[in-house]
């Protein structure tokens, strides 16, 4: 028994399969080829040509001659294949499938009838822009041929393959071709007990190609879009920085997996933090990604980048007080440090001469053993990143004054005697103006004291030869000095301690007066301190009998 009742209905079936889409390869001008990211057809009609090639023996028992003969079957060249399938999503369908495949003549040694097998299952497709590789996998009802005279029966097949369509630009991109349809068929049938029966384990080959329609659509789910930015994007070393990432377009029945990689980031949520203790300066990428669960192709990634700025180097300020001291003294020197990102900062002094002792923002110099002149003090900060900053001030050391020069000896005026021939030693009228002014230097200078000397001509200085003159004889010059002090004393009353009387050298009858300061020493080459044997003698004017006119005039 025939299942569609001769060859030429199965040719027809095939040729239908294969040739009916075939009109639309005459289109003059093709449609363009979809994008790659086409959405994926929501139904594939599949229909074309199959070769079949089965392996399998049914042993027959010959009733005429006792004897069991093999009855195999063959490959058929003829048969036709069609199968509806309906996509729940992009890539993964069922599928309902009907194959029909027959001998060409009869065979005594082979099955009388073809293998028609009717299945369906679940199909898995992978579409790109062009090719579309698929695997199914089929369950269902084979009617297989019967050995010589028996019927043809059903029995159980199951189906395995995969294949592979290219789509065409034709029809709008809606026809495909299958470039070929690979399946491994097992079937089972049982056609009942001897004579002529027998039990058929067959497995089978199945090549098949042919043209695929597609129809509807399934609109592939928009991309996800993950953007990603830094807060602050410029920090300073060890300063924090938090990375926030925003997912779009996420499917809300499944789990959206964050992670971040970068430099110093941790974090496996929508927000991750950057550790920037340990990183130099520089630009550095933080990359997220997000994933819906193991979806493959439901991830987007994002990239942001931050700044580590260089630590700014500290500043300093220096300054002394006082900035002028004497040798020996000390100044207070003040150092104002900045660090202007708040480090902490160590201060160190130094110093051209002398010395500087403090290690905070007050010091102290000391000019103990250095010269005179100016000596520069250098102060310095150092933050804990090792920059550093100077600053200098100047400390002026002064000279020590100079001592005042020593009191010296000064000469005042000088009184002539020889004026009076008959009292050369007499301190007369005219010798009062100049004596008048030394006593009235005395009296303003409290702390001076006076020298003088008085001088006698050589005849004057000449001792008697005889013996008891001898012994009166007085040194004018002696006398001099003492008259001029007893008129000191006793007319202006300056003290006598503060008057000396000495003697000269000069060949004169003069005496020479002298101004001697505090701390001064007399020391006139020539002079030798009068005795004080020697007396002044009162200052008495001459009687009027022994004296003219001019003589009296004199003496007042």
């Amino acid at each position: 028994m025939k299942l569609l009742g001769n060859r030429s209905m199965v040719l027809a079936l095939a040729a239908a399969a294969c040739f009916v889409p075939a009109g639309a390869f005459a289109q003059d001008k093709p449609a363009a080829k979809p994008p790659a990211d086409a959405s994926a057809s929501r139904w594939d009609i599949f229909a074309g040509y199959s070769y079949l090639a089965p392996h399998g023996t049914v042993n027959v028992l010959q009733p005429d001659t006792g004897k069991t003969i093999p009855v195999d079957y063959k490959s058929v060249t003829v048969g036709g294949i069609g199968s509806l399938a309906y996509y729940f999503n992009r890539y993964i369908g069922a599928q309902a499938e009907v194959g029909v495949h027959e001998f060409g003549g009869s065979n005594s040694n082979s099955n009388n009838d073809g293998f028609t097998t009717v299945s369906g299952g679940l199909i898995a497709r992978y579409p790109t822009s062009d090719l579309t590789p698929f695997v199914h996998g089929l369950v269902g009802g084979a009617l297989i041929g019967g050995p010589q005279h028996e019927p043809n029966t059903w029995g159980p097949v199951l189906i395995a393959g995969g294949g592979v369509d290219y789509k065409t630009p034709f029809f709008g991109g809606k026809l495909a071709l299958r470039v070929f349809q690979a399946d491994y068929e097992y079937m089972h049938a049982d056609f009942g007990p001897k004579p002529f029966g027998g039990r058929a384990n067959i497995n089978a080959v199945r090549l098949s190609t042919g043209l695929v329609y597609h129809i509807g659509s399934i609109a592939p789910p928009p991309p996800v879009t993950f953007a990603c930015s830094v807060n602050p994007s410029s920090v300073f070393p060890g300063e924090p920085v938090t990375v926030t990432g925003v997912a779009g377009d996420l499917n809300p029945k499944m789990k959206a997996v964050y992670s971040w990689t970068g430099s110093g980031v941790t974090g496996s949520g929508t927000t991750a933090s950057v550790a920037t203790g340990a990183l130099a300066p520089g630009t550095y990428t933080v990359k997220g990604n997000v994933t819906e669960g193991i979806k493959a192709g439901q991830a987007a990634d994002c990239t942001s980048t931050f700044t580590v700025k260089a630590f700014e180097p500290p500043t300093v300020s220096c300054s002394a007080n006082p900035s002028t001291i004497k040798p020996g003294g000390t100044s207070a020197i003040s150092a104002t440090g900045l660090s202007p990102q708040n480090r902490p900062l160590t201060y160190s002094y130094s110093a051209t001469a002398g010395s500087v002792s403090g290690s905070g923002p007050s010091a102290t110099y000391s000019s103990a053993g250095a010269p005179t002149g100016t000596s520069t003090v250098t102060c310095s900060v150092t933050d804990d990143k090792g920059q550093t900053a100077t600053a200098t001030t100047t400390v002026t050391i002064e000279a020590p004054p100079m001592p005042p020069p020593p009191p010296t000896v000064s000469a005042l005026c000088s009184i002539s005697f020889d004026k009076d021939k008959k009292r050369t030693t007499r301190v007369d009228n005219e010798a009062k103006a100049c004596l008048d002014d030394i006593a009235l230097t005395l009296k303003s200078k409290s702390d001076a004291t006076a020298a003088i000397v008085g001088n006698s001509t050589a005849a004057e200085k000449v001792v008697p030869k005889n013996k008891k003159k001898a012994k009166l004889f007085v040194d004018p010059a002696a006398e001099r000095a003492a008259n001029t002090k007893n008129y000191l004393v006793t007319e202006k009353g300056i003290d006598a301690s503060r008057v000396a009387i000495y003697t000269g050298t000069g060949d004169s009858q003069k005496v020479e007066d002298y101004l001697i300061p505090s701390g001064a020493t007399f020391s006139v080459a020539g002079t030798t301190p009068v005795s004080a044997e020697v007396k002044a003698q009162p200052r008495k004017p001459l009687a009027a009998k022994h004296h003219s006119k001019k003589a009296k005039k004199m003496a007042m």
